[in-house]
C-alpha cells in the first residue's frame, strides 16, 4: 500500500487522518477569522447562495497540502523533490488570500499564477536550456520540448483559473477535486509510482477535511485562496500521472472532463456571442441548473453521476491491459468523452433555459 509494507498500513490511515484533521482545524479557524474581519460573500444577482457566508476557509486545504509535502519529504527520501512545490503553491495561495480580502487586478493575479507555474516547471526549463546549448535555433528537439513545456504551463494556469470559475455552489469543487485526486492516486499507485500516489492521496484527504464546512449546505466557501490552489494541485496530479509510461496518457483529461467541458464550453460560448468573457457571470451549466430549480446537492449529484457512470468506466477501459503490454494512448476515448460532454452541456443548457422561461411565464401568470 503505497510506500508502506502491509503491517504498517495503519500508518497510512493515520497520515490521511492527519491531513484531514489539519485541513478541518485550519478551516474552522479561518471561518472565525473571516467573521471577525467581515470577509463575507453576500447574496446577489451573480451569486448562487441565499445567506451571507464566510469565505477563505480553503486556506485549510493549502496548509494541509504544504504540511503533507514537508512531512513526506522528511520521511520518504524519494519524495524530497516535492519540496520545490511549496513555493509555487504558497504563491498561488497568497495571491488568492489577498484577493479574498480586497479585489486585485486580473493581470496581477494572472502574472503571479504564471510565475508560480514557471517555478514549478523550472527543472524542465533548465533541461531545455541545456538540451541544445550549441545551436538551439536549429534543433527540432528544442522546439518540440519547448512546445510541450508551454503546453504544460498553459494547462496549469488554465486549471488554476478553471477551478476558480467552477467554485460557485455548495460542495461542487470539493467533490470534483476529491474525485480527480483519488483517481490520479489510484492510477499512480496501481503502476508503482508510490511517492506521487501517496502525496496525491494526502491532498485528497486535505480537500475532504474542508468538505463538511461546504456540503451539503455551505457554512464557508473556499475563496480564491482555496479554489486556485486546488486547481493547481489537480494540474500537478494530472501531470504526474501523465508522466508515467505505464498509464494511459489522457487519463487525467478524462478524469477532469466534467469541469473542463463545462468551463471551456461556457467560455467559448461567451466569446462567440461577443460578451465580455472575463467578467463575472452565471452561465456555467451548474449555475443554470440551480436557476432552473435544482438544489445544490442535486446538481453536485449530477456531476458526480457523470464521473461515476462515464468517467470511471472509460478510465478502467483505458488502463486495462495485459501485464507487460504498453498502455493505450487513450486519445480516441478522451475525444469521445469530451464530444459527449459537449453534447450534454448543450442539451442541459437548452433544458435549463426552457425551465427558467417556464418559471417566468408561470410567475407572470
Amino acid at each position: 500500500m503505497f510506500w508502506f509494507t502491509e503491517p504498517e498500513s495503519l500508518r497510512y490511515v493515520l497520515w490521511m487522518a492527519a491531513s484531514f484533521a489539519i485541513s478541518a482545524m485550519v478551516a474552522w479557524a479561518a471561518i472565525r477569522y473571516a467573521q471577525h474581519r467581515e470577509l463575507i460573500d453576500l447574496p446577489g444577482r451573480r451569486r448562487s447562495h441565499d445567506v451571507p457566508t464566510p469565505r477563505g476557509a480553503g486556506i485549510g486545504i493549502v496548509v494541509a497540502a504544504l504540511a503533507s509535502i514537508l512531512a513526506l519529504a522528511y520521511v520518504v527520501p524519494a519524495a524530497e523533490s516535492g519540496l520545490r512545490l511549496c513555493i509555487p503553491i504558497a504563491l498561488i495561495a497568497a495571491i488568492g488570500w489577498i484577493d479574498d480580502h480586497r479585489p486585485l487586478p486580473v493581470l496581477l493575479r494572472l502574472g503571479v499564477h504564471c510565475l508560480a507555474v514557471a517555478i514549478f516547471l523550472q527543472p524542465l526549463l533548465v533541461a531545455l536550456l541545456h538540451l541544445t546549448a550549441s545551436s538551439p535555433w536549429l534543433d527540432t528537439t528544442f522546439w518540440q520540448s519547448a512546445g510541450i513545456i508551454a503546453l504544460l504551463g498553459l494547462v496549469c494556469v488554465w486549471s488554476i483559473n478553471l477551478h476558480n470559475f467552477m467554485d460557485g455552489i455548495d460542495g461542487i469543487l470539493a467533490m470534483q477535486a476529491i474525485f480527480v485526486l483519488v483517481a490520479m492516486a489510484v492510477l499512480c499507485q496501481r503502476y508503482a509510482i508510490n511517492a506521487h500516489a501517496f502525496q496525491i492521496a494526502l491532498w485528497a484527504a486535505a480537500v475532504a477535511g474542508f468538505l463538511p464546512f461546504n456540503f451539503p449546505r455551505a457554512r464557508a466557501f473556499m475563496g480564491d485562496v482555496g479554489s486556485g490552489s486546488v486547481g493547481f494541485l489537480i494540474a500537478i496530479a494530472v501531470i504526474w500521472q501523465n508522466s508515467s509510461p505505464y498509464t494511459a496518457a489522457c487519463s487525467g483529461l478524462v478524469a477532469a472532463s466534467a469541469f473542463v467541458a463545462d468551463a471551456s464550453s461556457t467560455l467559448l460560448s461567451r466569446m462567440l456571442c461577443g460578451r465580455r468573457w472575463y467578467r463575472p457571470h452565471r452561465e456555467h451549466l451548474y449555475q443554470w441548473m440551480t436557476r432552473a430549480g435544482m438544489s445544490h446537492a442535486r446538481v453536485v449529484a449530477w456531476y458526480m453521476g457523470w464521473n461515476l457512470l462515464i468517467v470511471v468506466p472509460v478510465l478502467y477501459w483505458m488502463n486495462l491491459r495485459p501485464f507487460g503490454a504498453p498502455p493505450k494512448p487513450g486519445i480516441a476515448a478522451a475525444v469521445g468523452v469530451y464530444v459527449l460532454a459537449v453534447v450534454v452541456w448543450i442539451c442541459g443548457k437548452r433544458w435549463c433555459l426552457y425551465k427558467v422561461k417556464s418559471k417566468k411565464r408561470n410567475g407572470l401568470a
